[in-house]
């Protein structure tokens, strides 16, 4: 029996169904070179048209003539024979390619299902907590060479890519998006996974940027972008033996290729205890990621991700799959049980990121679990604040395929103190203390139908509260931290699962003077999943208020922000970044400004990020041109080239500041900068 589901279009794609990507290069491709110039409107008009699903169709009424239906197997598009039209121009209408423009982008590697103990397929749609970043250039990746065929997809992917560079976001409409999505089917026929991956990664965010969706971050399109280009460019240094990108440091041409499939390892027997879980929520999928620590102290993951058609309901997906069932042997425990629970795991395998398989040969039964307080959890908390910082950076550089589970997560132990003006904006936000530096929290994931915003609003009424918490790193000059679970501080006494308590909830700790602490029913086992569950305010236990002592009136207590470093690195982070919204076009109106940019990072010593600045608007403006004085179209590749160096430097002197602004140390840019501050005068 069919079910029909008619949704009005909002303009944002999310009640369509998923498309492959090399389905729209296809579609759009056919099209005549009269029908691309209108293909951006007719996306736009389509987008507003009422959906009407009927089991694994999707039914767009085009006019009162013409119907549009995908027929879309598990909600994804994977051919361009299942996107048909009833109007007389079909195929080759502008109506097909207007409907995959409008549809998301499917997630190139399927949802994770059982397979065998040898090769497990896993799913990376929680890729998105996950930066785009590559390592400096140190040292030449191994001789390898690149085949004809990858050497020409190569090609092709970088030219594309400076093409939309060049173009910005405004002028990579529809045609430019599915001339990126060819390239990388392309690259991927040929073997280069990683970057064809980042090119259906920059696709997806040009899509974000221009349909205005919320959860768009300039920031994440310019890291895809220096991705594709970083890639594109080492592969092509590696085809000639060279490396001078950022990408060849220690990686040689198979890290820069990347796998299609994630390879599991026998791992043997495993005791593992549960530590916290996450929901996932994508343009195209949903659900939850849950973390487990082994005896040893090591982090492995497990996923429950679905892909979804509607994004309505994407929000209860994802909390929803916390309630499912861990896929792992024939343990009956959900996600969210386990995080306070254990496993005793026989036959494990294990990706080389720490993912687990669910083959057909691991067995495990449910065991008891541990306390963020006792080993072996409590390791997690021994390593300084600045260490696990440069840990979380340097695991940034890694392939997604191969970087450690849990490398970009924090483990601290924090005292609230309250929601104040932070930053240069003023902007309010919850701040906490940790050894001695201000830290501002925020939320994992902004979606209303997750529960981070309301605990963190929650949270910022008790100033004092100390936790344990666990956050993923936000790289930022001054400390910040996207809080993902919260515990009971170890000062504190017993934590709820040290020990068997037939109370039903916590009795408030003892804690000097006034301050507020955490009263958790026991069958919280002192800790809270802040994107799955909700506090609520008896969770809170605040000391009685005395009226004759004045140091129980509310507010943060006397801390003072420490003020962030004063090296001028947005001036060239904002070239980079109107480069990629405006495109070459626009940075080159801009020329006039750059002198006193470029006076200002001399002034503080960054006489390199001086010289990009100078080449980056030098290239935007040097086009070439006919004896008439008409610009002549060019491959953009110096400007790509001028783009990238100056995108990396800022990328690495950011990385520099955030490790300043957690350890305190005076000393901010990389050794090129300090070598000029010795010297004196800058050189270009």
């Amino acid at each position: 029996m069919t079910e029909a589901v008619t949704e009005t279009g909002t303009g944002t794609g999310a009640q369509w169904p998923a498309v492959r990507p090399e389905v729209v290069a296809e579609v759009v491709a056919g099209l005549s070179a009269r029908l691309q110039k209108r293909l951006d409107a007719a996306a736009a008009k389509l987008a507003d048209r009422p959906v009407e699903r009927t089991g694994e169709d999707w039914r767009i009424a085009v006019d009162e003539e013409a119907v549009l239906v995908l027929h879309a197997p598990g909600g994804v598009v994977a051919d361009q024979a299942d996107v048909r039209c009833g109007c007389l121009l079909a195929p080759a209408c502008v109506h097909r390619a207007a409907a995959v423009t409008v549809c998301p982008l499917a997630d190139e590697s399927p949802a994770e299902a059982p397979s065998t103990d040898q090769e497990e397929q896993a799913d990376q749609p929680d890729r998105a907590h996950q930066t785009d970043r590559a390592a400096p250039p140190l040292s030449a990746p191994p001789a390898e060479t690149l085949t004809a065929a990858e050497r020409a997809a190569v090609e092709h992917l970088h030219r594309v890519g400076a093409a939309v560079l060049a173009a910005g976001v405004g002028g990579a409409g529809a045609v430019l998006q599915a001339e990126l999505l060819r390239a990388a089917h392309r690259a991927r026929l040929a073997g280069l996974h990683r970057p064809a991956a980042a090119a259906v990664a920059v696709v997806t965010r040009i899509r974000a940027a221009r349909s205005g969706e919320p959860d768009h971050r300039l920031a994440d399109l310019v890291a895809g972008l220096r991705e594709l280009l970083g890639l594109s460019t080492a592969l092509a240094h590696a085809a000639t033996s060279e490396a001078t990108t950022p990408e060849a440091a220690g990686q040689g041409v198979a890290e820069l290729r990347g796998t299609a499939r994630q390879s599991y390892a026998p791992a043997g027997g495993l005791r593992l205890y549960g530590l916290f879980a996450e929901p996932v929520l994508t343009a195209t999928h949903a659900g939850v990621l849950t973390w487990a620590v082994d005896a040893g102290g090591g982090l492995h993951t497990m996923a429950e991700i679905m892909p979804h058609t509607d994004a309505a309901a994407a929000a209860p997906q994802a909390v929803g799959a916390g309630n499912r069932a861990v896929r792992l042997g024939d343990a009956l425990i959900s996600h969210r049980e386990f995080t306070r629970a254990g496993l005793a795991v026989q036959g494990a395998t294990r990706s080389v990121a720490g993912r687990l398989g669910a083959g057909a040969s691991v067995r495990a039964v449910r065991a008891a679990g541990a306390a963020w307080t006792a080993e072996p959890l409590a390791g997690l908390w021994g390593e300084p604040p600045a260490a696990q910082v440069a840990r979380a950076l340097a695991a940034g550089a890694l392939p997604p395929e191969v970087r450690p589970a849990g490398s970009e997560l924090l483990f601290l132990d924090v005292t609230l103190l309250g929601a104040v003006p932070y930053g240069p904006g003023g902007e309010s936000r919850l701040l906490a203390e940790c050894e001695g530096a201000v830290v501002a929290l925020r939320a994992a994931h902004d979606h209303p139908g997750l529960a981070h915003r309301g605990n963190l609003a929650l949270l910022a009424t008790a100033p004092g509260l100390r936790l344990r918490v666990i956050g993923r790193l936000e790289r930022s000059a001054r400390p910040e931290l996207r809080l993902l679970a919260i515990g009971v501080p170890p000062t504190d006494g017993p934590a709820p699962g040290d020990g068997p308590s037939d109370e039903p909830r916590d009795e408030p700790r003892d804690e000097p003077g006034n301050a507020p602490s955490l009263a958790l029913p026991a069958d919280r086992a002192g800790r809270v999943n802040l994107g799955l569950e909700r506090l609520q305010t008896a969770d809170l236990a605040f000391p009685p208020i005395d009226p004759a002592d004045p140091t129980w009136l509310p507010g943060p207590p006397g801390h003072a922000v420490a003020a962030a470093p004063t090296t001028p690195v947005h001036l060239l982070a904002r070239r980079v970044e109107q480069a990629v919204t405006g495109g070459r076009a626009a940075l080159a109106l801009g020329s006039r400004v750059v002198a006193a940019d470029r006076t200002r990072l001399r002034s503080a010593g960054l006489a390199t990020g001086a010289a990009l600045l100078d080449g980056l608007f030098a290239t935007a403006l040097d086009q070439p041109r006919d004896v008439f004085g008409r610009v002549v179209a060019d491959d953009h590749g110096a400007f790509a080239a001028a783009w990238l160096a100056a995108a990396w430097y800022e990328e690495e002197l950011a990385s520099a500041l955030c490790v300043t602004a957690w350890s305190g140390s005076p000393e901010v840019g990389s050794r090129e900068e300090a070598r000029d501050r010795t010297q004196g005068e800058p050189k270009n």
